[in-house]
């Protein structure tokens, strides 16, 4: 039987999604080192990987703009290319139709996906304590490669590293303070909370998109100490990357920033409010630890996305979280 050469991985869902998806990247290149892999994407996340040193190609599609117009080019262009294998991490209609009709010789998906049973292969979607994200990517392609698991990586240029090296100076924390989802974020005052009692050797990093940089000024601002530095919107997100790969700990939600600081191994404290670990999105670094409210709370976790507002209007699962509970992982 011919092995697949020519490989197309679909994840058109957010940031911390896409850079998840890279594990099946290494995971590839590792079983079929001359293979050709290309990878399809929502526009505003190529980014992270149009200069990644694995990939061929970047496909984008413009999802709000031209949503089905550039489906039906993407879906063009997708045959035309004529893949053997397409692996889609979606579980969406919209991907779920272009991999179906793609003309590839190998179609793969999750069971859940409403054409799935277009696909040439599918896998169980597992949403089960001990179950990562990647490992449910892996899932995908272990039928025709094994069960290793790959962490997710990204790679910061040299430009990259040379925007980040002025910051490096000193010992120094980064901290990501925002998220999409309200009850996916530790709450501002609770930030300022724990900045104040950040030692004072160190200086802390606010990190964010253009978006944040209000949010984070405030943070700042209330925090009352020099040596807190507003960098939100300032860096390209492997820039960031890069900044967090020097940091003595990286501070985050449950949101991107933390598979941000997973994709290059670096030091991890992911906050876990409404949401938790056991959805398979924790950290994956070496040296990385969990913070959630010790209390057990009958209402946690109540989505599993998360939500604009406190369904009960306490947000207890992040009020309940006590500042020595983030100093911890500074001391160890």
């Amino acid at each position: 039987m011919k092995q697949p050469q020519r490989f197309l991985i679909i994840q058109t869902a957010f940031i911390g999604d896409v850079i998840l998806a890279t594990s099946l990247i290494e995971k590839l290149r590792y079983h079929f080192p001359d293979a050709t892999i290309d990878f399809l994407l929502r526009k505003g996340n190529e980014g992270l990987l149009q200069t990644h040193p694995l990939l061929n190609e970047v496909l984008v599609w413009d999802k709000k703009k031209e949503k089905y117009a550039g489906l039906l080019r993407l879906s063009k262009e997708i045959r035309r290319r004529r893949y053997d294998t397409i692996i889609n991490l979606q579980r969406f209609g919209a991907t779920g139709l272009l991999t179906a009709f793609s003309g590839a010789g190998e179609t793969i998906g999750f069971d859940k996906n409403p054409f799935a049973r277009a696909f040439t292969r599918t896998v169980r979607h597992r949403i089960e304590p001990g179950v990562h994200e990647v490992d449910r990517n892996t899932a995908l392609v272990s039928g025709f490669t094994n069960q290793q698991v790959f962490r997710p990586k990204l790679y910061p240029s040299p430009a990259d590293l040379d925007l980040v090296r002025t910051y490096q100076n000193g010992p120094y924390i980064c901290l990501a303070p925002t998220s999409v989802w309200f009850t996916k974020q530790y709450p501002e005052e609770k930030w300022v909370d724990f900045i104040r009692e950040v030692p004072g050797d160190l200086t802390v990093y606010l990190l964010g998109a253009p978006s944040d940089v209000d949010a984070c000024e405030r943070i700042r601002r209330a925090a009352g100490r020099e040596q807190v530095v507003n960098l939100a919107g300032r860096l390209p997100l492997l820039a960031s990357a890069a900044l967090m790969a020097g940091a003595r700990m990286n501070f985050v939600n449950d949101s991107a920033p933390l598979h941000l600081a997973s994709s290059v191994n670096a030091p991890t404290t992911a906050v876990f409010c409404s949401t938790v670990p056991q959805f398979g999105f924790g950290p994956l670094a070496d040296d990385a630890f969990v913070v959630e409210i010790e209390e057990i709370l009958e209402c946690r976790p109540c989505n599993l996305h998360g939500r604009k507002a406190c369904p009960l209007g306490h947000f207890q699962c992040a009020r309940g979280i006590r500042t020595d509970q983030l100093l911890a992982s500074l001391r160890d």
